[in-house]
């Protein structure tokens, strides 16, 4: 009996956010289908590990460093590029967001993304192939009670949709993957006030794990070359979006 061929054999892929989370776990299925994946991130230590675990090849850098994420992604030719790098600073509301946490938000979540696809889509232009897969969030298509972060991955959805058409002729892929809560480091690196970090991860509910993320993307990626899953939206069971909410009059 011939041995199946994993669904991504031969083809390489780029994840940045790499060392923990969903970028771990993203990293953990990609290799486990069969990709040569290159694994991005500012952590080198959570890299090692993660390559000892995987045969990833891990890449230590600083999405928001132009200068050097160019130096670094340049000499790469991706079949699959996963831009999951991405944090909330400001989340906790506008206006107790400092002009530094905003950046923060914006250069990481909006500025370091572009400029990854800036480097990368001219390469999977040429070879006339490629798979774009953008991490945005549900925040992106529903209002959160953030507009420092919702505003960000708001411009992921845009950009994804834009990108679609800009690159119609191209042979790539675009897909969005929008999690609601998954169960990850986001809120103990965005929100600093240990009450107030405590407060937004108490929801009560069984939340999304990152192999639940790891695995739409891997679906995405997995599809025949004539299909471009445009969009996933997922979210827990016990969490939903919309509705009318009043306040009272002043």
């Amino acid at each position: 009996m011939s041995t199946p061929t994993l669904p991504l054999a031969g083809r390489h892929a780029i994840v940045t956010g790499a060392s923990s989370g969903i970028g771990a776990a993203t990293v953990r299925a990609l290799a486990g289908a069969g990709a040569a994946v290159t694994a991005l991130a500012r952590r080198a230590d959570r890299l090692e590990a993660l390559a000892a675990e995987t045969g990833c090849t891990p890449l230590a850098c600083d999405i928001r460093d132009g200068t050097a994420l160019e130096a670094a992604l340049a000499p790469l030719a991706p079949d699959i590029l996963v831009n999951n790098a991405g944090l909330g600073a400001g989340i906790s509301g506008l206006m107790g967001a400092s002009r530094a946490e905003i950046a923060q938000t914006i250069d990481t979540n909006v500025t370091a993304l572009l400029d990854t696809l800036r480097i990368l889509l001219p390469g999977m232009a040429a070879r006339r192939r490629g798979h774009v897969v953008n991490i945005g969030s549900v925040a992106g298509l529903y209002p959160i009670l953030s507009a420092v972060y919702g505003g960000s991955k708001g411009a992921v959805r845009l950009i994804s949709q834009n990108l679609r058409l800009e690159l119609a002729d191209t042979g790539i892929r675009v897909t969005e993957i929008c999690p609601g809560r998954v169960t990850t480091e986001f809120y103990d690196a965005s929100v600093p006030d240990p009450a107030a970090r405590a407060a937004l991860k108490d929801t009560g509910i069984r939340e999304l794990d990152p192999e639940d993320i790891a695995a739409a993307i891997l679906y995405a990626t997995s599809a025949p070359e004539h299909v471009n899953i445009s969009t996933i939206e997922l979210q827990p069971r016990g969490q939903a979006y919309g509705g009318v909410r009043f306040n009272r009059d002043i």
